[in-house]
């Protein structure tokens, strides 16, 4: 009998197959009993008690160190809090199974050698229950705080030991990264900054060499912190792990690498592209961190004017024609591009895509990558999958006329197709498929809409404020006093959670043009791209920073912020 019949039989569930109970209250009738109200009902009949929630600043984090998290994982079993008020310190578990129960003796034992308990007695232990989810969530919450200190603990162990050993062979794709704690000093180094960045919601990690220093940045928001001054001699122990997780090859420091490491850590699969360079002090690593959730959001998270959301939704459910996402790197292109593919993904339709790189693997979706060395380019991509049958088709960047060309021809065969461009506004798009040397009446033809992106940083919740801002801030945003709701503006104080930056998280800034018959005229004619541009303003178009006005308004983001990302790409009076 499996754990769930046992607590079935506890709790006066019929066990027999015969078919004899015809109460409503057999075994057979747990399929359609939620688990949780099962646990929480045996719960009560043991008088234990049950919980729904548990203060991630109450778990003790001697307890954190003693458990390893598969452990904790693997049985649902995860000791929170030491109460030495009496006599026998007793220490608080959670538990999630009734596996959990077999292994109480185990983590008796674990916790003794740990020093926690002063022997092995399942009686030193207080029980309380919690639903399974909610626990493996809060394990992973509570090792993953536990993480960002252990870099500083790592290092300062290396240097008072003067240990540089390297186990080249480590680290497995099925350890969770957190757990692996017993490893040489320079992997737990490496495993440590991984675990940090991805608690930090980093985008990128830089390894970089100086003269006196390997200099460790983030990349968060946007913007780079510096995090940690490594001394140069640890530099080669780093880098060669680094590229070892990465399939590099570590004897080569001569020639850039590119390479791709898969790791596990709370729970969460991340992707992470590495890239190194040969400088003067040593290599340059660059880490390019890709979490899942950080790409699959949907279309109504990322940003969007309730109107520009509506419109956008009506143009990607067309059945031809190209549209157009501009921006510079960084500006989250790709992100609103698998957005929308999420969004019109369904099994009626054949979406297939070409990328450089491929950031995450979509569902359904079939995604070819990019190789120069096999002369698999965007051009030779694109005519292969025009002989898929395909419905939608996603090119990764439009880079030269030939690929343009092809694009377009694919548009006017009843083909939906969506592409960058590196252009600083939308209406700059037009003039730049003109330069690379597209006819204007094809682009007239086959253009339905261009959007023009940047990420500006979010005010951080947790330390969000009112101000009163000054006459030159509203000036030169172009806000007049009266739009301001009780004459405030928000900004952010600074606290632990956003690093004091004020900032915490990041959302698009928009400029969505539709190519009407209006703007098609004046494609045909060939008008510049400023009375394009001022045409489609007068047609409802808001334009970068006059997006960014409605989202400082509305205690989202900042002036300064807004201005740092759009004023230098966009004039006001254009």
């Amino acid at each position: 009998m499996d754990a769930l019949g046992r607590v079935a039989e506890l709790l006066g569930f019929s066990t027999s197959h015969n078919g004899s109970d015809d109460s409503g209250n057999s075994l057979q009738h747990l399929k359609d009993k939620n688990p949780d109200e099962l646990w929480r009902k045996w719960a009560s009949s043991r008088g234990t008690p049950f919980l729904t929630e548990y203060p991630v600043d109450r778990i003790s984090s001697e307890l954190v160190m003693a458990t390893p998290i598969g452990f904790a994982k693997s049985y649902l079993l995860f000791p929170v809090f030491k109460d030495t008020s009496g006599e026998t310190p007793r220490i608080e578990v959670l538990i999630g199974h009734p596996r959990a129960f077999w292994a109480l003796s185990a983590l008796a034992t674990l916790l003794a050698d740990k020093g926690q308990i002063p022997a092995p007695r399942e009686s030193c232990l207080m029980i309380r229950m919690m639903p399974a989810t909610i626990l493996l969530n809060l394990i992973n919450t509570a090792y993953e705080r536990h993480s960002q200190h252990q870099t500083t603990d790592v290092l300062s162990r290396m240097d008072s030991s003067g240990e540089e050993g390297i186990d080249l062979l480590s680290l497995q794709e099925s350890v969770d990264l957190l757990d692996a704690r017993d490893e040489a000093p320079m992997i737990r180094l490496a495993n440590s900054l991984l675990a940090q960045a991805i608690r930090q919601k980093a985008s990128d990690i830089h390894v970089e060499p100086f003269e006196k220093e390997l200099l460790v940045r983030y990349r968060v928001d946007g913007v780079l912190f510096n995090v940690l001054s490594i001394p140069p001699r640890l530099q080669s122990g780093l880098v060669s792990r680094f590229k070892l997780m990465a399939n590099l090859n570590i004897a080569e420091k001569r020639l850039p690498q590119d390479g791709r490491i898969r790791i596990r850590t709370a729970g969460r699969d991340v992707d992470i592209r590495v890239s190194t360079i040969p400088i003067r002090h040593g290599e340059r690593v660059v880490l390019r961190i890709l979490e899942q959730g950080t790409l699959l959001l949907p279309l109504s998270e990322i940003g969007f004017d309730r109107n520009d959301l509506e419109t956008l939704s009506s143009l990607i459910r067309l059945t031809n024609g190209i549209i157009l996402v501009t921006g510079p790197t960084g500006a989250g292109k790709t992100t609103t591009l698998y957005a929308i593919l999420n969004t019109i993904n369904s099994p009626d339709k054949n979406i297939i895509t070409i990328e450089d790189p491929v950031e995450y693997q979509l569902k359904g979706i079939g995604q070819i990558q990019v190789n120069q060395r096999i002369e698999l380019t965007f051009a030779s991509g694109l005519r292969s999958i025009l002989r898929q049958d395909p419905d939608v088709i996603l090119i990764g960047e439009i880079r030269d006329l030939e690929t343009a060309e092809i694009a377009i021809q694919a548009s006017l065969t009843g083909h939906l197709v969506f592409s960058t461009l590196h252009t600083n506004d939308a209406a700059s798009a037009i003039t730049r498929l003109v330069d690379m040397g597209i006819e204007p009446f094809l682009i007239s033809t086959s253009l339905k809409a261009i959007l023009a992106q940047r990420l500006v940083r979010k005010i951080c919740s947790e330390c969000r404020e009112p101000y009163t801002p000054e006459e030159n801030e509203l000036i030169r945003l172009g806000v007049a006093p009266e739009e301001l709701a009780n004459g405030t503006l928000y900004r952010g104080r600074g606290c632990p959670s956003c690093l004091n930056t004020g900032y915490r998280g990041r959302q698009g800034i928009y400029e969505l043009l539709v190519v009407d018959e209006t703007i098609g005229h004046m494609i045909d004619e060939r008008a510049q791209v400023s009375e394009i541009r001022q045409k489609a303003r007068s047609r409802g178009m808001f334009n970068l920073i006059e997006d960014g006005k409605r989202k400082v308004l509305s205690g989202i983001t900042t002036t300064e912020e807004v201005l740092r990302v759009a004023l230098s790409e966009v004039t006001l009076d254009g």
